[in-house]
């Protein structure tokens, strides 16, 4: 199911019993289309992401951990100045379409009281967030700026008036009664969509399905059926897969067109774990875009220079044929003429079989014989210095990989310590400064913590640097190390000496899960004391050896992963 307006009215009622009254205390914008808001509320706080992205807009309250830009944007300056300290008082949707209306109540430079409005559209590629001020109209500022050009039905500029979307002219699938007239058992999903407001193709399809097999004069009271755990604010979160193998999120089961696949306390929870991976891998590929770049770049020159380097290498087999050449041409001298371009002459390596050989006729039967000895020993020497060299390229393949899997792996708070080690390795420039102000030192990340159902924690490194520092520096030589077996992945130690195979094989279940081999099944991960682990003088971050590792053979589950994120209690 996408967020569609149905969704939209189960999360709206959510966050009122969630969320209000409460009080802004933070107001971030850690991306480019999403604000999160911070809300004390009930003695807790609660992030409230606000998402205008135009894939994965949305509105819940969010556990996933972001990070916040060292310089804020114009709008969350904007957002700060006019809501920081305020009280939400209502989240309220303009009828079943996807927009979202969140009150506030706050005090301008004067202290009087002012009510502001932050409008949210979720409306695929033209989403936007606006604050608005209430009793005027006016958009005091948004995220997304959309001049004249772009849109002749609305200015949403700050100043101008705000004007709602156009209206659709459709009914209202949540009135009592609702109004069914004019339908038909030929029905199909896209009839129900043009008929009526905020249904989206997987509700519209799962309606179908319920409507078709059944009297119509039941109808009324099977679609009253359908919609009353949203009427009556008690949704049932569900992930199902469809008939077709997709995955979706539903705000209760879909037993008509689903299979349901796990079930979730709540709406934002739902919304944490299907986006969870969707929206990170976004996030990361537009902040790492430039760390992109260059890997690729420089990865496909590295490749298309091992290409050269090993032809070049297969060329040196026929070494054997020039110095085979020479000496066939030394022993027949007194047949060879100066002048001549071709002879052919017994090969004697070879049951004396006629051997055609290429002369020039500018060279003397001595020269000639001399010209191919030279070939050979040319060839004879390279072969030595290619090997080294294709060896070097193969490391530089294999580390630029290395980093391409983490960068694709990555949290958006990981990149900079990527960025940091290609600043080192000199694939990037450094940041120029200028005067005296020297570049401040980007402090390393931390390792990711998990806990195994013992309690016993599992530190896991996302990127070389901190793999370096984890195992060489933090871990105690008596800690077990794990790494998935010849795939790039991540180091991760096991702070125990004497582990459980049952902690041990959920340790490789997380070195596996942060791997290359994430979604592959009967993953080999290598365990071995720290103690046993070394890094080679001169080799690139992350690059280390081991041995006497036991192999173990798991399969990586992602619900699994993050259930490990919690320390369990001691009575678990």
């Amino acid at each position: 199911m996408s967020f569609d307006g149905i969704f939209t009215r189960a999360m709206v009622q959510e966050l009122n019993s969630t969320i209000i009254p409460g009080k802004i205390t933070k107001i971030q914008q850690p991306y480019e289309n999403e604000i999160v808001l911070t809300i004390r509320a009930n003695r807790h706080n609660h992030p409230l992401l606000l998402s205008a992205h135009p894939t994965y807009a949305r509105i819940q309250v969010t556990d996933i951990p972001y990070v916040n830009p060292d310089v804020p944007t114009k709008f969350a300056m904007t957002l700060r100045k006019y809501l920081d300290g305020a009280i939400i008082t209502e989240v309220d949707q303009v009828e079943t379409d996807r927009q979202i209306h969140f009150h506030f109540r706050s005090r301008d430079e004067l202290g009087d009281t002012q009510e502001l409005i932050l409008v949210v559209e979720l409306m695929g590629r033209h989403s936007n967030i606006m604050l608005v001020e209430k009793e005027s109209g006016k958009i005091l500022d948004l995220i997304r700026h959309v001049s004249p050009e772009q849109n002749r039905y609305r200015l949403l500029m700050p100043g101008a008036t705000y004007v709602a979307p156009p209206h659709e002219d459709r009914r209202n699938p949540l009135a009592t009664p609702v109004d069914l007239s004019g339908l038909t058992r030929d029905m199909d999903r896209k009839t129900l969509q043009q008929t009526f407001q905020g249904l989206g193709a997987d509700t519209a399809s799962e309606l179908v399905k319920r409507l078709q097999d059944k009297p119509q004069d039941q109808w009324t009271i099977i679609w009253a059926n359908f919609f009353a755990p949203i009427e009556a604010n008690n949704p049932e979160p569900t992930i199902a897969e469809t008939a077709n193998d997709k995955t979706i999120f539903t705000p209760f089961p879909y037993s008509a067109t689903t299979t349901p696949v796990e079930h979730y306390p709540s709406l934002s929870a739902l919304l944490d774990h299907y986006y969870r991976d969707k929206a990170q891998r976004d996030r990361v590929r537009q902040q790492g875009s430039d760390l992109l770049r260059v890997v690729n770049n420089t990865l496909n020159k590295e490749k298309t220079k091992l290409g050269k380097q090993e032809k070049e290498l297969a060329a040196t087999e026929k070494a054997d044929t020039y110095r085979i050449k020479g000496e066939v041409l030394t022993t027949y001298l007194n047949k060879v003429d100066r002048g001549m371009t071709t002879i052919t002459l017994p090969n004697f390596y070879n049951n004396n079989a006629p051997l055609k050989i290429t002369l020039s006729n500018q060279l003397s039967p001595s020269g000639n014989a001399q010209k191919y000895f030279t070939k050979y020993q040319k060839l004879k020497n390279a072969v030595q210095f290619l090997n080294t060299q294709i060896q070097e390229t193969k490391e530089e393949v294999d580390y630029l990989e290395n980093i391409l899997s983490e960068i694709q792996l990555a949290d958006p708070g990981d990149l900079a310590d990527i960025k940091t080690e290609l600043v080192q390795q000199g694939y990037l420039r450094p940041k120029k400064t200028t005067g005296r102000k020297k570049a401040k030192r980007t402090p390393l990340g931390k390792p990711d913590k998990f806990y195994a159902s013992d309690g016993t924690q599992i530190l896991v490194g996302k990127n070389n640097l901190q793999n370096d520092q984890l195992t060489l520096h933090k871990a105690a030589k008596t800690d077990h190390w794990l790494h998935v077996q010849k795939i790039p992945g991540s180091h991760v130690i096991v702070r125990a000496a004497d582990p459980s195979p049952q902690t041990l094989t959920e340790a490789a279940e997380i070195a596996a899960y942060f791997s290359k081999a994430r979604g592959s099944a009967n993953v080999p991960v290598d365990t071995v004391v720290v103690k046993k682990v070394h890094k080679p003088n001169g080799a690139k971050p992350g690059f280390v050896i081991y041995e006497g590792q036991q192999t173990l053979y798991v399969t990586p589950k992602e619900s699994d992963i993050i259930a490990r994120q919690k320390k369990p209690s001691v009575t678990e």
